[in-house]
């Protein structure tokens, strides 16, 4: 039932363009607007009347009052104000109760009488914008909501992929940027000369700026025609064939690490003697600093502060403490025999 009764709500809003209830909102809105207008004209036009045309001269008259008078000499009763607004307050609520009454009838009448599509007839209503429309049921290769669910999640995926490979790309370009300026600088700082007063450094007044660019511009290099900007491109050559060779070189040295352990004063492999003299260093300096700080570590103290304390000095406080414990035991016995004497 309720399912049904949402279908027909949104028939008739999707017809409308707005809800059902926003219609009834809106006339009832307008309604209490109307008389809030009204009320407020009755006040103002009560307020603006004179208290006599009110009666009220005949209320003071009937309990015998004598009405004041302002300074024209003109009549006043200031009780006047006061009645004409309990009374348009006591108005306004009557009104309010009232069309809240009614019109919440209302509202209730036209949901369901007016603005309202029956049940056995909501399901073959169709407006006007679905006119030539075909609702038969799809076929195997028609699209369908979950084929188009995975169709935008994979365009999702791959501008992401799209995204990395620019920044990869991005980085890769940096890079090869970076080793082109090591191995060959800029163009304006390819080479620096240094002045030498010395004959001997007139080859190396020459130098490249780059840090690698000894590998592409020293003379060195250039007997062994090695160089970026040829077509054959023999920088490229000499790198990939020495990266072969280091497998070879690798099996090689492997090879050879046995027979350098087994020569008479070869240091390699002696990593226990190299480990005791770091051992016997650690422990030396640390029983240093521990003298340092006052602790006996031959007789078994435990760490301390303060200076280090030799036997002789114990034995001297030693002495010391006994001699003022006798002179202390005397100097008591002497007392007690002066007390007997006098007694």
């Amino acid at each position: 039932m309720a399912q049904l009764r949402q279908i027909a709500t949104s028939l008739l809003t999707e017809h409308f363009r707005y809800t059902p209830l926003t219609l009834v909102d809106d006339v009832i809105n307008t309604v209490n607007e109307l008389v809030f207008r009204a009320v407020n004209a009755v006040e103002e036009g009560l307020l603006n009347a004179s208290p006599s045309s009110l009666g009220f001269d005949k209320k003071a008259a009937d309990e015998g009052r004598i009405p004041e008078t302002d300074g024209d000499g003109n009549e006043s009763y200031p009780e006047a104000r006061q009645e004409i607004e309990d009374g348009v307050q006591q108005l306004e609520t009557l009104l309010n109760s009232t069309v809240d009454k009614n019109f919440d009838k209302l509202e209730i009448y036209v949901l369901r009488n007016v603005l309202a599509v029956p049940d056995d007839v909501a399901s073959w209503v169709r407006l006007d914008h679905y006119k030539n429309l075909d609702f038969t049921p799809q076929k195997a290769d028609d699209p369908t909501l979950e084929s188009i669910q995975l169709l935008r999640r994979k365009l999702q995926e791959t501008e992401k992929l799209q995204v990395t490979l620019q920044a990869e790309a991005a980085r890769n370009e940096a890079l090869i940027q970076q080793l082109q300026f090591l191995l060959s600088g800029s163009p304006s700082t390819a080479f620096k000369t240094e002045p030498s007063s010395s004959p001997t450094h007139d080859s190396m007044s020459a130098r490249p700026s780059a840090p690698f660019a000894f590998l592409t511009s020293t003379p060195a290099a250039k007997p062994l025609g090695v160089s970026t900007t040829t077509a054959r491109n023999p920088l490229t050559q000499n790198t990939t064939f020495a990266l072969a060779q280091l497998p070879a070189l690798r099996n090689l040295l492997a090879s050879l690490r046995p027979k350098l352990t087994a020569l008479p004063d070869a240091p390699v492999g002696d990593e226990e003697t190299v480990a005791g003299e770091r051992r016997a260093y650690i422990e030396s300096q640390t029983r240093r600093h521990l003298e340092r700080r006052g602790v006996d570590l031959d007789a078994g103290d435990s760490v301390g502060q303060g200076r280090r304390i030799g036997p002789e000095e114990v034995r001297a406080i030693e002495a010391i403490v006994g001699a003022l414990r006798r002179d202390g035991q005397a100097g008591a016995g002497a007392d007690a025999g002066a007390e007997a004497m006098e007694e």
